[in-house]
């Protein structure tokens, strides 16, 4: 503004006063105007805390008292990244809540001195604030709280370009390594597929995928150490790589290159989110966080895992495992009538042997066998053959939970079991040639296996153990 315009609206204001006021801005860049100012950062870090925590975006936006729209909008903008730090600012900064106790005091004529012992603050920051920060726009200084509050988190961004940014050579490596051409072992380029033009969505599936050299940020992280040993401008840390492809605004990787990430994806999905989370036929009251604590350190019998091992032409065994005895049961998976003979009906029913009609009828004829007091609850993987796991739980009175997705440490000891089955029931052979009767023997020669978890016991005299406590007197069985 210039300084005969700057004078003519502050007219009315005493020289030195104005003089003050000419000091104080020029210590900082002219600001645009802030129009509605943003949520304060103390809400912008409730929020991406939130996020964190694995709730979705709604949620979270409610919660801190946005709309959801404008969660939506911060989460896409900063590619599912926090853009600030989570850590609460010190002390020596004022918040939010002190700057509208200062607009409360000022509005009542409260002096510098007295605004500052109220607030336990130095008179000179108090005086500093109400300079600095006040709203100016009508040409006098009118102090409003959410007017300071932006201002100051507009004073305290300092923006910095990305390394990626101001660095050509080391961003046509990251660039040449992470989006560079497929070439054969002649140097010959391979072009691959015409991928669909990019429209910022997620994981484009059963779409052609632009081919690349893919190299992961880490790898590449990690390779300049070994190309360039002598050279330490040449580095840059993987999580930098990632904040250039999916923070908007950074400009120096172009967001579609995200779709030469392995997993395509345009957002980073925050860790929590990923975990725990009711999907499809998994609702919110059988995930395994529901799941009976008694289950987790194996000292009640009763607790299954279960799971399929996958042979080719669509064959599959079923597989039971006690978490405390590592008793195993195998569950016979037989095609159904019409197995390739009938094409195959679009949400029709499977005939390939595990289908969710297949898959409960097999577990239920498997499991009712035991006692009662021994079919407690059942723990599976995400897999879609469970889908009717309330009419099996009706059936049974076996509660099933879920695991996390992509998560088999959740059931170790299934997972244990499968490895051993392997031995019998080798990858890429047809499982469905097994009989009920030949399936029953391989469990059997399993469960007479001694084990060192059992101090060198048997799953079958171990879980014969377990029975026999059930008969004892008081103790009431069904068999």
């Amino acid at each position: 503004m210039a300084t005969a315009d700057w004078s003519k609206k502050t007219s009315d204001v005493p020289e030195g006063l104005r003089r003050q006021w000419r000091a104080d801005r020029a210590l900082r860049p002219a600001m645009r105007s802030p129009g509605r100012p943003d949520p304060s950062r103390v809400v912008q870090r409730q929020f991406w805390r939130l996020i964190a925590t694995g709730v979705t975006t709604v949620e979270a936006s409610l919660a801190v008292g946005v709309s959801w729209p404008v969660g939506a909008r911060w989460f896409r903008h900063a590619g599912g990244m926090a853009p600030i730090s989570l850590a609460e600012p010190i002390g020596r900064y004022l918040s939010f809540e002190e700057r509208e106790e200062i607009a409360i005091l000022r509005a009542k004529d409260k002096g510098v001195r007295e605004i500052a012992r109220a607030l336990g603050r130095d008179p000179g920051t108090i005086s500093r604030e109400l300079r600095r920060n006040a709203a100016t726009r009508s040409g006098k200084q009118e102090y409003r709280a959410t007017v300071a509050q932006w201002k100051a988190q507009q004073a305290a961004t300092r923006p910095k370009d990305s390394k990626l940014a101001t660095d050509d050579r080391l961003r046509v490596y990251v660039q040449d390594r992470l989006a560079g051409q497929v070439s054969g072992p002649d140097g010959t380029i391979v072009a691959g597929p015409t991928p669909p033009p990019w429209k910022g969505l997620n994981k484009p599936h059963r779409k052609d995928r632009r081919w690349s050299t893919a190299w992961s940020p880490e790898q590449i992280s990690q390779r300049l150490k070994i190309d360039f040993p002598d050279d330490e401008s040449m580095r840059i840390s993987h999580e930098a790589i990632y904040q250039a492809l999916f923070i908007e605004g950074r400009g120096a990787l172009k967001r579609e290159l995200v779709a030469c990430l392995r997993t395509g994806r345009a957002l980073r999905e925050p860790r929590s989110r990923s975990r725990n989370k009711p999907q499809g036929h998994v609702t919110a009251d059988v995930i395994l966080s529901e799941r009976p604590a008694e289950a987790e350190d194996r000292a009640v019998p009763g607790h299954w895992e279960g799971d399929l091992i996958i042979g080719t032409g669509r064959s599959a065994i079923g597989t039971l495992v006690e978490r405390s005895s590592r008793s195993t049961i195998l569950v016979h998976l037989p095609r159904l009538e019409g197995w390739g003979e009938k094409p195959p009906v679009k949400n029709g029913l499977s005939l390939g042997g595990y289908g969710a009609v297949a898959m409960n009828a097999a577990l239920t004829a498997s499991i009712t066998r035991l006692p009662n007091q021994l079919r407690k609850t059942l723990t599976w993987d995400r897999g879609k053959e469970l889908s009717g796991h309330a009419q099996f739980a009706l059936e049974t009175g076996t509660r099933v939970f879920f695991a996390d997705p992509h998560s088999p440490w959740q059931r170790p000891t299934n997972e244990n079991t499968n490895g051993l089955l392997r031995q019998y029931f080798p990858k890429g052979t047809d499982l469905s040639r097994w009989s009920a009767d030949e399936l029953e023997a391989v469990a059997y020669a399993l469960n007479n296996r001694p084990r060192k978890v059992l101090c060198w016991k048997t799953p079958a005299e171990v879980f014969e153990e377990q029975i026999r406590s059930l008969q004892q007197p008081g103790v009431a069985s069904t068999p």
